[in-house]
């Protein structure tokens, strides 16, 4: 029997697993990576960070180049050629050299097997203007360097789009001393998160002096001045225009399959590749890996595409694993879409479903959000950790998680993608036995605490009300000690600290409801119970008053 001959079509995260996960499967199978720019395997998601000088070696992007691609792995390596076509039928790929109009097809004209890695192009909208040249987005290197080339002249840039991508462009350009504009269809920063987790990243950006401009669309762009130092209006559909030398697009992307389209794959509602459990398309002997592919989704069913490098590498390494051993390899079980972001010194993130995916989806959930410290509060350093707990009200099965804070964030979050693919419980969470020293975490984690606060609302112990908003007009009790109500008051309410509640019952109407409010959301159900177990109706307000406060500017 002849040797396999692959081809793998993308390199990058996706494209390049695959390559080194087959070359592991065997020694004799030809291996051919084709790749459209100069880089076969680069890392994308370290590009932020070398334009804002934090990474300062451009060779450190450069995971490999295509001679160490030729030489460690023994892959043929083809840069700077395009796949113009698949024919799934006679199992060929028709190329074409970037710069040479003349097409050719393979040496072999066959291939074996054939692995699509064509990533996904950041979205670029058909607005008025935008192909000005001072318009950019960031996919690769050469993005990348064109980028720093233009921040060199700019005084004000313009970052359109803040989810992640945009938060750390935005936080790299003001370390770079730029007057950064963030600009954001959505009435939030991060719109993977739910709106009330990103309040405390937005007072952060204006803190360090970024413009935020939130719930408001770009309309078009228009040069201003002289060519030489031209600004760029970007005018809103508010009406207003904001003036950059500047404007760096990340407001999304979108999969790179007309090449899978043309060649009849099957395709899902949003473009992407379809794929089957070992990254299969609709067509024998091709598969999809990373952006341009959706996979199952664990927690809501049905198909949802991540774009992260961490799905993307897992899925080469099935990809290339059923090749060699058909349905004996692991199968991906699908992706949950685990993801961090630095805002300066704050950290947030997400796993699995947010509540807004879950509503929309129209699956039943319940919630809480927690506060907690990063290590033991009596030890120096520790940092106020906020987590919002998502799981089933059927089975207690955690469905999402998101947190924010400035140290330890990633641990948790970490911990919670664990017991979401092991598919623990809130009642897990309670007793989850996590390493525990002063300096490393406390002995009853944030986690732990948010497992508690979950089975005490399934157990009729915590009446929890979501938001402050919810209980405005109503009758609330902040039992914070009088000298912090102050830096922070809540408007409306009785200040009764709670080591004076039960001396002070009278001065709380039994015939209505009450809310009970306190600085990060603790002691306010400490307060609820204490009314509870002398017969008020009381609810507690989660997250409290630090996590509740208005937007600072908006």
């Amino acid at each position: 029997m002849p040797d396999k001959h692959i081809v793998i079509i993308g390199g990058v995260a996706g494209g390049a697993s695959a390559a080194a996960r087959a070359r592991r499967h065997s020694e004799s199978a030809r291996i051919t990576v084709i790749e459209r720019g100069p880089d076969v395997s680069f890392a994308n998601c370290g590009l932020p960070y070398h334009i804002g000088g934090e990474i300062q070696d451009r060779s450190e992007l450069a995971l490999q180049t295509p001679d160490s691609l030729r030489q460690l792995l023994n892959l043929e390596v083809l840069t700077r050629t395009e796949a113009t076509a698949i024919d799934p039928a006679a199992r060929t790929v028709t190329l074409r050299t970037l710069g040479d109009d003349k097409e050719s097809t393979l040496d072999s004209l066959e291939y074996d097997q054939l692995i699509l890695s064509p990533g996904a192009s950041p979205l670029r909208p058909p607005l008025p203007g935008i192909d000005h040249p001072r318009i950019l987005t960031l996919r690769n290197l050469q993005d990348m360097d064109r980028i720093i080339e233009a921040t060199g002249a700019a005084r004000r840039v313009s970052v359109v789009g803040a989810g992640f991508i945009g938060l750390e462009m935005a936080e790299q350009l003001r370390h770079l001393g730029k007057e950064v504009s963030l600009i954001e269809l959505q009435p939030q920063v991060l719109p993977q998160l739910d709106a009330e987790m990103t309040r405390p990243l937005e007072r952060k950006l204006r803190d360090q002096g970024i413009e935020l401009v939130l719930g408001d669309g770009i309309d078009g762009f228009e040069g201003k001045g002289e060519a030489s130092g031209e600004a760029i209006v970007a005018r809103l559909n508010s009406g207003r225009g904001i003036e950059a030398e500047l404007v760096i697009l990340s407001i999304g992307v979108r999969p790179d399959s007309q090449l899978a389209r043309e060649a009849g794959l099957e395709l899902g509602d949003r473009g992407h590749i379809r794929v089957d459990e070992y990254q299969r398309t609709s067509a024998p002997g091709i598969y999809a890996v990373g952006d341009a592919c959706e996979s199952p989704d664990p927690i809501l069913g049905g198909r949802v595409a991540i774009a992260l490098g961490g799905p993307a590498n897992r899925q080469g390494r099935t990809a290339a694993d059923h090749i060699f051993l058909g349905d004996k390899a692991l199968p991906y079980p699908g992706s949950i879409g685990t993801a961090i972001v630095r805002v300066f010194d704050l950290a947030a993130g997400l796993t699995g479903a947010s509540e807004r995916r879950l509503q929309a989806s129209g699956t039943p959930y319940r919630t809480v959000t927690v506060n907690g410290p990063s290590h033991a509060s009596y030890f120096p350093g520790a940092e106020t950790i906020t987590l919002k707990l998502l799981w089933s009200p059927d089975d207690g099965r955690i469905l999402g998680a998101e947190a924010v804070g400035i140290d330890g964030v990633d641990k948790r979050l970490d911990v919670l993608a664990t017991a979401i693919r092991g598919r623990l419980s809130i009642d897990d969470l309670v007793h989850l036995e996590l390493a525990y020293a002063p300096p490393f975490g406390s002995a009853k984690d944030v986690i732990n605490i948010a497992g508690f606060a979950a089975t005490n609302m399934r157990d009729g112990l915590l009446v929890p009300v979501q938001d402050l908003g919810d209980a405005a007009g109503q009758q609330i009790v902040d039992v914070r000690p009088p000298a912090v109500v102050e830096k922070l008051p809540v408007p409306g309410a009785t200040n009764i600290p709670l080591p004076t509640l039960r001396d002070r019952l009278g001065e709380i109407d039994k015939s209505r409801p009450v809310f009970t409010v306190c600085q990060m959301g603790k002691t306010s159900y400490f307060a609820a119970r204490i009314l509870a177990n002398h017969g008020y109706d009381a609810r507690s307000i989660l997250g409290g008053a630090w996590h509740q406060a208005p937007r600072d500017g908006g």
